[in-house]
Parts: structure tokens; sequence; C-alpha cells
């Protein structure tokens, strides 16, 4: 039997959750909540049920869903995922886990509890599906590289005003989860451990700001230099007030809402001792077959094919396995919170001007 899922949120990506829950057979949307009138509307486009909350939802004649999909803004994702949780409902809670590390902390307390154990809890770092990301992990994990050195990322755009107003107003608050760090890099922080585990030391820089303040009081951009734990050192630029194409939404096309660039939009470079990779163009540089490695020769060039893919679909049907299978997350909520964990250490670093020391154990 199909899983009965509701979508928690109609903003920019509860649609967009909504569209993989009705393509999946395995599925089926049982109703868009949101307290906002146009939550109605994007029921109605979605030719689903509407309810104005969770309580209004369960006291009606529908069965109790299976499972939600939370996409709120960042700082009501803990009490609405408890709430959800509390009705015995699994989830899967859009990135960042939370808005703070406490918390955070409190929600994964929540799940360990003897009643709760048997609910599944996913964390929507949707970007571990995408091709891209799977394919530079199996490079990765297959040695091509040789041993990793660094890593250089980027993640650079300029987002409009409309992204900020029309119920995108907690955007420009830090206090309410807004910004390009909680929004946009935990994004990235969450791929660099996917590959190649935990942060351990960071110094940020920040950058000029762009937009009016008070009006906007949330960050706009760092220059970062980082530290894993396996010895790897690294440097990411994120910004959201410049024209770029250097960022993971245009060098994949991954969001329909930004158009993809297919030349010159690498946003990761990841140097090891064998060869270099950058991506998304997928470039693998070496000196295999050479004489002799060595900067007299000429570098060997190998572009490596990827399979495009939905991530969204991906995660969705993992989701699916999770709950009917038992198949372990591949985003738990010690993964999402170790993301939030480092991003919070950005912004320490931004404040102090200090390097921020955060040891093998983030949770600790």
């Amino acid at each position: 039997m199909a899983l009965k899922i509701i979508i928690v949120g109609a903003g920019l990506i509860g649609p967009r959750h909504a569209q993989s829950v009705l393509s999946n057979p395995s599925t089926t949307l049982q109703a868009l909540i949101d307290p906002a009138a146009s939550g109605a509307t994007a029921a109605s486009n979605l030719k689903t049920n509407y309810f104005p909350s969770l309580a209004a939802l369960l006291q009606s004649d529908l069965p109790k869903p299976d499972a939600a999909i939370v996409c709120t803004p960042n700082h009501t994702h803990v009490p609405i995922t408890k709430e959800l949780l509390e009705a015995d409902i699994h989830v899967l809670v859009e990135k960042p886990i939370s808005s703070t590390i406490e918390s955070g902390k409190s929600l994964l307390e929540y799940t360990q509890r003897p009643d709760k154990s048997h609910l599944k809890l996913l964390v929507g770092h949707h970007r571990r599906f995408n091709g891209y990301v799977q394919k530079t992990k199996q490079i990765l994990d297959s040695g091509s590289l040789g041993r990793i050195i660094a890593v250089n990322g980027l993640w650079t755009l300029f987002k409009p005003e409309s992204y900020f107003s029309c119920g995108g107003e907690w955007r420009r608050s830090r206090e309410s989860g807004g910004g390009v760090i909680p929004i946009n890099l935990v994004h990235d922080i969450d791929i660099l451990h996917y590959f190649f585990g935990p942060i351990t030391q960071i110094h940020a820089e920040g950058i000029l700001p762009q937009r009016e303040n008070p009006s906007h009081d949330a960050e706009e951009g760092a220059a970062l230099t980082l530290r894993f734990a396996s010895g790897v050192v690294g440097t990411f630029l994120v910004c959201d007030a410049t024209p770029s194409p250097h960022n993971f939404e245009a060098g994949t096309g991954e969001n329909p809402l930004i158009p993809k660039v297919s030349e010159g939009s690498d946003f990761y470079r990841i140097f090891g001792s064998n060869a270099s990779l950058s991506v998304p163009d997928m470039t693998r540089w070496s000196y295999d077959g050479c004489a002799q490695k060595s900067w007299s020769e000429e570098l060997k060039v190998e572009k490596i094919g990827v399979q495009e893919v939905t991530p969204f679909d991906l995660q969705l049907g993992h989701f699916v396995d999770v709950i009917n299978k038992g198949e372990r997350v591949s985003c738990s909520g010690e993964d999402g919170l170790r993301a939030l964990v480092v991003c919070q250490a950005v912004r320490r670093a931004l404040e102090t001007g200090e390097t921020v020391e955060l040891g093998v154990d983030l949770l600790g």
C-alpha cells in the first residue's frame, strides 16, 4: 500500500517535494499544510487536500498520514518535527535540521526516547543524491585521485529582493534562521563532510555587505579556510550578492528556478596526490601514462560522464525504503546537526575574528 505523505510548508521547496510524491508509485500526496492563505491555492494546484495546521488534519475524517516532509522556515523545523513525531508520523525535515545547536540536540534526544525509537528522521540534504555528487564520491572512494590534499569550493550568485519578500521575509533575519550561511552554505558543508569527513578548524572573513541594514541583518557571505580531521585543507567562498555562475545550482541545473550554465561554472576543485578533479565539468587532470609525474610533462585530461537524475525523487525513494525496508538513513539527525555545528562555528569565527577549533566529535 502506498505511503500517505503530507507536505508541511507551501513555499519554494514544498511544491518541489510534492511533485516527487505525486510521481512516485509508492507514495500518495494526502495533504498540504500551511497557515498562509497561499497554502490553499498551492494545494488546489497540486489537487490535494489543504489544512492550515497539523491539528486540523488530525481532527478531520482523513486517515492519519504515514510520513511528512517539513519545508517551513528554519526556526520552525524542530517544533514542527516534534509535533509530527508525537503524532507517530515519520519525518523528512528540510535542512538545516534546526536554527540553533541547542534545539537540534533537543530533537535528537526526543527521537531517542524509547517510545519514539521506531520512527524515522531523515534530514533533507538532498544533494547527496545529486548525480554529480554521487559520481564525485565514487571517484574519491576509488582512490583515483590518490591521497586527497586540498579542496577549493565556491557558492556565489545573486539573490533578488523578491527572494526576501512575499513570505520570505524571515530570510533577511539572522534570528529567524536567515542568511547565506544556514540557508546555502549548510548544503556545501554537508557535502564536504560526505566527501572528506569532519571539519575540525575554521577561520572566516566576512564580505562587504551589499544590502541595506537594518532591513537585512543576516550574513551575505564569507571567505573560509578549513581543516578536516583527515588532514585535508580547504578554502571556500560563499556569497549571495554577486552575479556568478560558480554555484551548485547553476553548475548542475538542479534547481529549475536557476538556469544551468554549461561552461565555466565549476564550484569544487579537488586536489589529490595522483590527480585533480573539477566539478561539475568532471574533468580529471593527471600525469597518467607519462614517463614521470612532473610539471614538465603534458597533463592528461579525462572527461567523466555523469547520469542526470532528480535528487528530490531519489531522496523520496530512499525515504520510502527507510520506512518500509529499514534502510539506513543517508543523512541522519546527527549528520544534519554536524553541518549546523560547522555553520555556527563560521558565524562565531566571523564575530570574533578568531580561528575556531571544533575537534573530531562535533556533537561533543
